[in-house]
Formats: C-alpha cells, sequence, structure tokens
C-alpha cells in the first residue's frame, strides 16, 4: 500500500496530504482544470487531430514566469476520482487524440498510475505522454515503468541560483537531470508511426530566458554528452514575460534574435541533430489553453 505521507517529489515535504497540503499546496485528490485536444504541443505530439491534453492543477515549482499560473499556482481546478481520471483518458482517445499528454503530474503520481491501469484495462490504445517540469525523484518516475510511452522534460535550468530566484527549486540541475537519465532508460531512443507521430521516447524541452545563453549552452552540452544523439531536444523561444516576471528586470523582456539564433547555432555546433525550433509566433498570448474545466464535467 502506498503511504499517505508525501515525499513524491524532491520537496520531501513529509506530510499526509489528506489532512494537510504540501509545497505544491493540493490535497491528494487529483484536480484538474481542463482536458482538450491540443493542436500546439511539437508537430511529432500533436500531429494532425490533436494531442488528448489534461491541465493538473497545482505544482511542485513556483516559477515567477509561468505562462499557466492560474493552475499552477493559483490552484484552479476540480477534484477528480481515479475512475473519472480514466473515463477522461477514454473520452480523448474517442475524440481522436493521438496520445494523453499529462500536463504537471508530477505530485499526482499514484493515482495517475491507477487510473493509467484502469483506462488499459478497459482498452485505452494510445500512448501517455508524461509532460513534466523535471524536478522529479527517480523512486517515483520507476513506480511509472512500463506505463508511460513517451516523456516531455523540461530542462530549465544550469544553476542553482537561477533556479532558486525565479522557481525556488533547489538542486534543481541535479534532480531533472537524474531524472531525465531515468525517463530515458525507460523508454530509450524515439519511435514514431507511418504519419511521424511519436509512440515511445523522450523530447527534451528548453526554455531559454533572456540573458541566460550559457546556461542554455550548458544544459545542452549536458544532453550531448549524457544522451544518445537520437534524443530530440525542444528548443524554445516563446518566453514571454507572463506572471510575476515583470518584477524581475532582467526577465522583463522577449529574448532576442541573436540570442534565439546562436542558440540553435551552439546545437548543431557541438553535434546535436535531432530537434524543434519555434517561429516568433509561438510567443502569442493565443496559444495559452483557457482554464475553463472543459472535458472535465
Amino acid at each position: 500500500m502506498i503511504s499517505q505521507v508525501c515525499n513524491i517529489c524532491p520537496r520531501n515535504c513529509n506530510v499526509d496530504r489528506s489532512a494537510k497540503v504540501g509545497f505544491c499546496g493540493m490535497s491528494s485528490e487529483i484536480h484538474v482544470a481542463k482536458a482538450y485536444l491540443h493542436e500546439w504541443e511539437e508537430p511529432c505530439i500533436s500531429g494532425s487531430r490533436g494531442s488528448g491534453t489534461v491541465f493538473f492543477t497545482g505544482c511542485n515549482l513556483r516559477c515567477v514566469f509561468c505562462q499557466n499560473y492560474k493552475i499552477s499556482q493559483g490552484n484552479f481546478g476540480v477534484s477528480v476520482s481515479p475512475e473519472k481520471l480514466a473515463d477522461i483518458f477514454m473520452n480523448l482517445e474517442k475524440a481522436g487524440a493521438h496520445n494523453i499528454n499529462l500536463v504537471s503530474p508530477t505530485i499526482y503520481v499514484p493515482k495517475i498510475k491507477e487510473s493509467i491501469i484502469i483506462a488499459r484495462n478497459n482498452g485505452l490504445s494510445i500512448p501517455i505522454v508524461y509532460n513534466s517540469n523535471a524536478y522529479e525523484n527517480v523512486e517515483s518516475l520507476k513506480t511509472l515503468e512500463g506505463l508511460i510511452d513517451i516523456y516531455l522534460p523540461d530542462l530549465k535550468y544550469y544553476s542553482d541560483e537561477s533556479a532558486l530566484k525565479y522557481s525556488k527549486a533547489p538542486h534543481y540541475f541535479e534532480y531533472a537531470t537524474k531524472a531525465i537519465l531515468e525517463m530515458y532508460r525507460q523508454v530509450g531512443n524515439p519511435v514514431f508511426d507511418n504519419d511521424g507521430i511519436m509512440k515511445k521516447g523522450i523530447i527534451i524541452r528548453h526554455l531559454i530566458l533572456p540573458g541566460k545563453l550559457d546556461e542554455t549552452k550548458k544544459i545542452l552540452k549536458w544532453i550531448k554528452d549524457n544522451l544518445s544523439n537520437e534524443v530530440y531536444v525542444s528548443l524554445m523561444g516563446q518566453y514571454t514575460p507572463y506572471y510575476n516576471a515583470n518584477k524581475y528586470q532582467e526577465l522583463n523582456k522577449r529574448i532576442s534574435n541573436r540570442e534565439y539564433e546562436e542558440a540553435i547555432e551552439y546545437f548543431f555546433e557541438i553535434g546535436l541533430e535531432n530537434g524543434f525550433v519555434q517561429d516568433d509566433e509561438s510567443a502569442s498570448e493565443s496559444f495559452i489553453p483557457d482554464f475553463d474545466l472543459e472535458g472535465i464535467l
């Protein structure tokens, strides 16, 4: 039996979330804010029909620039049972989703695991995507082995100074890189179907922050040195100063075209081969979902 004391993530709050919330601000019940066909993930995830994306409420980070702050830190959402969540998965498959995309699932791992098993037993056949900030405990990830087909982690920061200042996440790079290595161990190199839709594998996302190109380069170098060249990297230039970013002068601006171009040049310079880049339009607020409980009620 899974202990009620929560140490799922690196916060290691050691609290019973049925009686008291941890750092994430959430109880032990699953909370969700939206479930729909999302068309704006990487092309091999969204495909032509959309990714069946489930946005979970709460987060174990406190990113000052979070575009989903309404749910990550504002805790908007409603509670659902594991059985209800499994039904949501099934409905998304029926609607044509290429996959089930779990956004910010970390704090609910034990119950999400239960939902996946229920859905699989009921005939769910599309891949499961674990879309995470990578601030994970390896021990928690190991409990998901065999249930997750695609890992879609962020690799946000290289320096502890940045991680603490902008996300209140001590030792972020240490935890995130260990988590990514475990994710890669589980799913290996990418596998695609005949239409170019990913069926298995890992895509590492990195959001370039203004003035932090040195960290971006160190992160790309770590990926090059520690993972297969077949692994995909999503190099994101969409940074826009949302939420509380305007309180930090260095973050209260977009990245420059030159910064993004230099990051892409460095990607190829060190021998990375597979990846995705973004155009300027991806920084528009129109790409942020309206969290309205769609697909939940």
